[in-house]
This record gives C-alpha cells, sequence and structure tokens, in this order.
C-alpha cells in the first residue's frame, strides 16, 4: 500500500473526517495515535486527516509524529505551537485548522476506541445534532479502568461548580470527557469566539454551543483511563477555578 506522511488534501477536495488529537510530551504515544486514526479512517473508507497539535512539548513530540506515515490519500498535519498554553489552545488551532464535514476531537492515549463516533457520526450526518459528546457516565458506558479515588473526587467538586455557574450544561453528565464530534462548520465557528486555553474549553464551548441553539447529545463509550495522563488535578485545580470565574465574568451566568 503506498504510503503518505504529511500529506494534505488539495484545495476544493472534500474531507469526511477531521480528527484533531491534541498532545503535550506524548511521544511514547503519538505513533501508535495517529496508525489508530488512520487505520479508523481507512476502515471507514472515509477521506480524511489526522491533525496532531504538539502543545509546546519538550519531548521530541513533533519529530516522532512528523516521521509517522499513514496511508495515501490520508493526510497527516503536525502542527508545534512554540509555547505551553494548555489543551484548550491546542484543541482550538487544530479545529481552525481542519477541513473536515465533521471533526472529532480526541485525547492522546486512546482512551475511547474510535468505533464508538460511528453512531454519533450517523446522528450529525442526519442532523439529528450538531455536537454529539461521549460520556463516561451513561448507564451503557463500559468503565475498563477508572480513575483514581483522588481524580474522581476533584472531577466531581469541579462539576458541582460548573453546574452551578452554567445550568445550561446539566443534563450532559460528562462535559470533560475528551472524545467529542462537532458539525465541522459549528465547530469553527464556536471554536473561533473561545477564549479559554485550559481544562474547561470543552465548557466554554458547550455554554456557546447552546446559547447558539446547536443540538447537543451525548453517547455511550468504553473508556479506560490513561494513568500516564498529563493532568494532575492538584495542580490544575486552581487554574481550573480561575478560568470558572472568567468564564462567567465573560458569558455571564
Amino acid at each position: 500500500m503506498a504510503m503518505a506522511c504529511k500529506v494534505c488534501y488539495g484545495e476544493g477536495m472534500a474531507v469526511d473526517l477531521s480528527i484533531v488529537i491534541p498532545a503535550y510530551n506524548e511521544r511514547s504515544k503519538i505513533r501508535d495515535d495517529i496508525l489508530a486514526a488512520a487505520e479508523f479512517l481507512r476502515q471507514q473508507n472515509l477521506a480524511g486527516e489526522v491533525l496532531i497539535v504538539d502543545d509546546g512539548s519538550t519531548d521530541g513530540t513533533s519529530l516522532e509524529a512528523g516521521q509517522t506515515c499513514v496511508p495515501a490519500p490520508l493526510a497527516l498535519r503536525v502542527t508545534t505551537c512554540p509555547e505551553h498554553r494548555g489543551k484548550g489552545h491546542a484543541v482550538r488551532t487544530g479545529v481552525l485548522a481542519s477541513c473536515g464535514e465533521v471533526v472529532l476531537c480526541a485525547d492522546s492515549g486512546r482512551c475511547v476506541p474510535y468505533g464508538a463516533a460511528l453512531p454519533a457520526m450517523k446522528w450529525i450526518e442526519d442532523k439529528a445534532c450538531q455536537i454529539a459528546i461521549g460520556s463516561r457516565k451513561m448507564p451503557t458506558s463500559r468503565i475498563i479502568r477508572g480513575q483514581p479515588l483522588h481524580r474522581r473526587v476533584v472531577s466531581a467538586i469541579l462539576r458541582r461548580a460548573v453546574v452551578h455557574t452554567f445550568p445550561e450544561v446539566r443534563d450532559l453528565s460528562d462535559t470533560q470527557c475528551g472524545f467529542k464530534l462537532y458539525l465541522g462548520s459549528v465547530a469553527r465557528e464556536v471554536f473561533g469566539q473561545s477564549v479559554i486555553d485550559g481544562f474547561l474549553f470543552d465548557v466554554e464551548i458547550l455554554v456557546r454551543a447552546i446559547r447558539k441553539g446547536y443540538v447537543v447529545r451525548q453517547f455511550p463509550i468504553e473508556w479506560i483511563c490513561d494513568l500516564d495522563s498529563r493532568l494532575s488535578p492538584a495542580k490544575a485545580t486552581m487554574p481550573v477555578l480561575a478560568d470558572l470565574v472568567r468564564l462567567r465574568r465573560l458569558l455571564g451566568r
């Protein structure tokens, strides 16, 4: 099979699905992330692109990603941010560079099998919703390895604070799950207006989308906790709360 490295689709060529993967010091994982995303696109016979956004890594993540090859005619694009600014900034950078009819944002580490996206893609295609988010909290979700206790406690506290501040997301059981799909035009519109670079970017995107009248649905997933995650709840709590205050000032309640 012909192989391609850093290939982009030509002008005017339709892209069915853009897969955006933010990465920070993920050199040991990024090759497998790219290959898994490319294999999913190949198996589903989708015209697709994989967009890796390196959020200022110091371990050679961009180099490893750039040396990974995907089957032609799939496209692989690697963007390197000059400094570490946060997951929200990395995802925004990838989304705004995307050109897919549908955009899938997925965390590094393959915590959710890409096949979980298929029902949500059908929803978006059928115009049943414009955003579909994976949820670890639904009764039919399958958790292979859960979060450590301290992360669950911090997550529960932050969720209460988020729902109290923005009741619009009350019915969404897992706003922070890193597996979300968007109608491409809606993703580029809403991310183009977003400002939060950190952990709460998901909340900002969902609140903005809901207030614009876009339909958000959630779907069950199979999920395995990445114990090598770069997120440290202890270090992230104060910045997250600061972002919540900033969001409330920016968007109102």
